[in-house]
């Protein structure tokens, strides 16, 4: 109990001694005196009693003159007198160290208002009134109330001393202080004190004790009252403003106030918008409800802060007094909670938004001690009766404006696939998200090499099924190109080399958008089979010699340089030779054969070089071997070198009695434009160094030297390629109804292998089929449409154009509860707020369209900036969650507009019991 000051007319006293001789005759019988006063006093102490403190001296004294039964006035003990128990006079304050029974004596409120009425009090003297408190394990009257020096902010020097119970709470503390300084009711308030250190801490929690606060006699106690702009003044004395120096003096319609970003916060900026702009959340903290509510306790919230932090920033935006405001300290509080929003990355505003809702809900949860809750099945139950203790059930646990607000429940539908078990639960849900209708078919952009020289790649664009395989896309080229699918392979090419050669039934969804993909013309297969005539496949890598900066320039590096082929060879010609004049053929188109003068100068080098050499035609050619059919076929394997994850396979035409050597040619007989050399798959290292390695299917390389590379090869010519018809064409994507999403989010679907459902029935997990139904809706319903999709292969956002309405989006038709046909719109929702990301996965932008709750009229936030809008502006394909307001709710937060009245806004607060009750 707070105490002032003493309050002396509360006891009388006789004024001369007539009367006080009237008084004493009017007294009850001196044994009936100590009978009413000691039956008091043996009484037990309770807690938030009043006991007053008598001087021990005239208690004495009184005791003997009502125990020797003798009125005599020298034994009379005059007015209770209990001037020796205060330090002075003016104060009133007791001395220290008093003790109970050898200073003063205890009497309860009956007793003691006895003796003042029989005897008075001495004139000028305060009762002294203590209260019973209750410690942990014992009850004591509280002697020493404490005191505390009460200041306000702006006002530091002119302090109130106040007497304040150990027991008394901070929000009386808080009452008592807006009380003296005369503080408006409207106006927020909150207390900070000064440490032994001399800096300032908040007091959060108000509902604690001064003793749980650790609060002591003496201790300065600041009131800080908030700016009217939604600030408060330490946040500028710390720095913390986070209001721009412009908007000092600007005045304009609350809500529409724009957020800084500060680096990639767009996502942040945009979710607060949204949740800014629900009316009975926004009205919920402006109008201070929250501060009864914040839970300090709960160890899954975040100690009242997040709250806090999130009330201060409403307060600013809806003051009307700024343009926009710097969220660093909101962004602060976020990130030292949910780590995953530390730092300036970008974000998803849906993640943030679903921490957001259920950090606000655990901090203002009114469940301060959740019980534990066994989850209920329908076992053949009624629905009405399974749902409603499910409500009932979370709501045991979880009671907050969120819930309020934001929650609804699902009927969810198992179904056992062997033994046709159904399982029935009702779970609760903050947000939908729903899938966007998938189309089927994709678009990939490939590059096509023809086998005919003259032409030069063709780039193609084609419509492949999404889930098809390598053997759809070649049918599907072949319609463009007119060959066969059989005769094509697929490859994806990266950095100068096959990084991989698809097999024809490999899934397309291996093949990113990204991925540079050619299909070659060829003849035969990379892969022949034994005692087949067809011709052989192999792959080839083009590489160029440069001078390594070693000091004497003895060791030559290889590079890889433009586009790998995949050559295709008849048997009869696979030799060294056979395959160099086969590769000139090929890239006769950009590579220039030398003249004869050139051949013949070269040729007399070589003389010079060899004399020992013969000259017998038939010698200067290798021999082509016919198949082998030894038993040196093995079986295949697969070769991964480096980044490179081609598929190679033991070839038993390809073995080293076919490539008699691993180079060519051993020496120069005539002039040759390149060497060729057997590589590994990466086309960066010999395969001599294995013998193994070379029993597999070999890949070739043409080493160039750089001057006949400089003189032979047109790079330029080697680059080009044409576009097919095709290359302009764009897969056109229907734009779908909201509707549609919803209905595919309650459609069966059957879990997933990675996660099954585990049978009560056949005791063991199972790959179930699940049904989502919509049982009961939230007062605000958000809807998390699922742009981004994700898979083992790629990353994909979709940016099909949703039509959702503005006005009247009825859920009736998926909604099963059995529903109240007198209150259609119940079922009917309002559009209030978008959040819009524009761009891709790996960048984009957010921004927030939204409805103002007290002018209506929509506006544009796109971070710091904001600007009105029409509402045919807001549907577009960037649309990605959406927030719609049940139509009675709005209803009634119109006619509380309009009334204002305490009436009405008790009415706007209380839930619609035909939703938010199940029974």
């Amino acid at each position: 109990m707070a105490a002032v000051a003493a309050d002396p007319a509360a006891a009388a006293i006789p004024a001369s001694s007539e009367e006080r001789d009237r008084q004493r005759e009017a007294m009850p019988g001196l044994d009936e005196q100590w009978r009413q006063v000691e039956n008091g006093r043996e009484r037990p102490l309770r807690a938030g009693e009043s006991w007053f403190l008598v001087e021990r001296h005239w208690y004495k004294q009184w005791e003997v003159y009502v125990k020797e039964g003798n009125q005599d006035a020298n034994t009379f003990p005059g007015c209770i007198n209990n001037a020796g128990l205060f330090e002075d006079q003016i104060s009133w304050h007791l001395r220290e160290g008093l003790l109970e029974g050898d200073d003063y004596v205890l009497l309860p409120a009956t007793a003691w208002n006895y003796l003042v009425s029989w005897y008075g009090l001495e004139d000028g003297q305060p009762p002294i009134e203590r209260k019973v408190i209750e410690l942990p394990g014992v009850r004591k009257v509280e002697l020493y109330p404490i005191e505390l020096l009460l200041v306000q902010h702006s006002d530091m020097e002119t302090a109130l001393t106040i007497q304040f119970s150990h027991t008394d709470s901070l929000d009386l503390v808080l009452q008592t202080a807006r009380e003296q300084f005369l503080v408006e009711p409207q106006e927020d308030t909150r207390l900070w004190i000064k440490n032994s250190e001399g800096s300032l801490d908040r007091l959060c929690n108000t509902q604690i004790t001064l003793l749980d606060a650790s609060l002591e006699t003496g201790q300065l106690v600041i009131m800080e009252t908030r700016n009217k702009d939604g600030t408060w003044p330490s946040a500028q004395l710390c720095g913390m403003n986070n209001v721009p120096e412009e908007d000092e003096e600007f005045q304009g319609q609350p809500g529409i106030c724009g957020l800084t970003n500060l680096g990639n916060t767009c996502f942040m900026n945009s979710a607060l918008q949204c949740l800014s702009n629900v009316p009975q959340l926004t009205e919920y903290f402006l109008n201070n409800r929250y501060l009864e509510e914040l839970n300090f306790r709960n160890p899954l919230g975040m100690k009242g802060e997040l709250a806090e932090a999130y009330a201060d920033l409403v307060k600013q935006t809806w003051s009307g007094y700024h343009r926009s405001i710097v969220p660093n300290v909101f962004k602060n509080k976020v990130g030292h909670f949910a780590s995953q929003f530390l730092g300036y990355q970008q974000h998803d505003s849906q993640e943030l938004l679903s921490f957001l809702l259920d950090g606000l809900h655990e901090d203002l949860n009114r469940v301060k001690k959740k019980e534990y809750v066994e989850l209920c099945n329908g076992a053949g139950r009624p629905d009405l009766e399974v749902a409603q203790e499910a409500w009932q059930n979370h709501k045991r646990r979880n009671d907050s404006v969120i819930v309020d607000t934001f929650h609804g429940l699902f009927k969810s539908t198992l179904v056992c696939p062997d033994c046709g078990n159904v399982s029935v639960t009702f779970d609760p849900f903050c947000y939908l998200s729903v899938p966007l209708p998938v189309c089927s078919r994709r678009v990939l952009e490939v590059f096509f090499v023809p086998m005919d020289p003259r032409r030069k790649p063709e780039q193609h664009r084609v419509v492949v099924p999404k889930k098809g395989n390598i053997s759809d896309l070649c049918v599907a080229l072949s319609t463009h190109t007119s060959v066969a699918p059989d005769k094509m392979i697929v490859a994806d090419v990266f950095s100068h080399r096959f990084y991989k050669l698809y097999q024809l039934e490999d899934p397309l969804s291996g093949i990113l958008d990204r991925d540079d993909i050619f299909v070659y013309e060829v003849t035969g297969r990379i892969e022949p089979v034994e005692g087949s005539r067809d011709d052989i496949v192999v792959p080839v890598y083009l590489r160029e010699r440069t001078p390594s900066r070693d000091y004497n320039n003895s060791y030559y590096g290889l590079i890889l340089f433009g586009h790998p082929l995949l050559v295709s060879v008849p048997r009869d010609r696979f030799s060294w030779e056979g395959l160099y004049n086969i590769l000139m053929y090929r890239l006769s188109r950009y590579v220039t054969k030398p003249t004869s003068d050139e051949d013949d100068g070269d040729e007399k080098g070589d003389e010079d070089d060899d004399d020992n050499e013969d000259s017998s035609s038939d010698e200067e050619k290798e021999e082509v071997p016919g198949p082998s059919t030894s038993s040196s076929v093995q079986e295949t394997e697969q070769e991964q070198a480096g980044p490179s994850s081609g598929v190679t396979r033991r070839c038993p035409f390809l073995l080293d009695n076919s490539l008699h050597t691993s180079q060519w040619p051993p020496r120069r007989r005539r002039k040759q434009l390149f060497t060729l050399q057997t590589v590994n798959s990466n086309g960066t290292s010999d395969r001599t160094t294995s013998p193994e390695e070379v029993q597999t299917q070999p890949y070739i390389a043409m080493d160039w030297e750089p001057e006949m590379k400089k003189r032979y090869y047109d790079e330029v010519e080697a680059e080009g390629y044409v576009k097919h018809d095709c290359v302009g064409y764009m897969l056109k994507k229907s734009p779908v109804q909201l509707q549609e999403c919803i209905k595919l989010f309650t459609t069966v679907e059957t879990l997933e292998k990675e996660n099954p459902w585990y049978c009560s029935s056949c005791k063991q997990h199972q790959l179930a089929t699940k049904k989502l139904d919509l049982w009961m809706l939230p007062e605000v319903l958000i809807i998390h449409l699922k742009r981004f999709s994700f898979s083992k292969f790629s990353r994909e956002k979709l940016d099909t154009l949703v039509q959702f309405p503005i006005r009247d989006l009825d859920f009736s038709e998926f909604v099963i509860k059995p529903k109240n046909e007198s209150a259609p719109d119940l079922y009917k929702y309002d559009l209030i707020a978008v959040s819009n990301h524009y761009g891709g996965m790996r960048d984009g932008h957010y921004t927030t369209f939204a409805c103002n709750k007290d002018s209506g009229q929509w506006h544009y936030f796109d971070d710091n900036s904001v600007s009105p809008v029409n509402e045919n502006q807001i549907e577009s394909k960037a649309a990605y969650v959406l927030f719609y307001q049940r139509q009675d709710v709005g209803r009634r937060q119109s006619q509380t507009a309009s009334s204002d009245t305490p009436a009405s806004r008790a009415s706007d607060s209380t839930p619609n019991p035909e939703i938010m009750d199940v029974n």
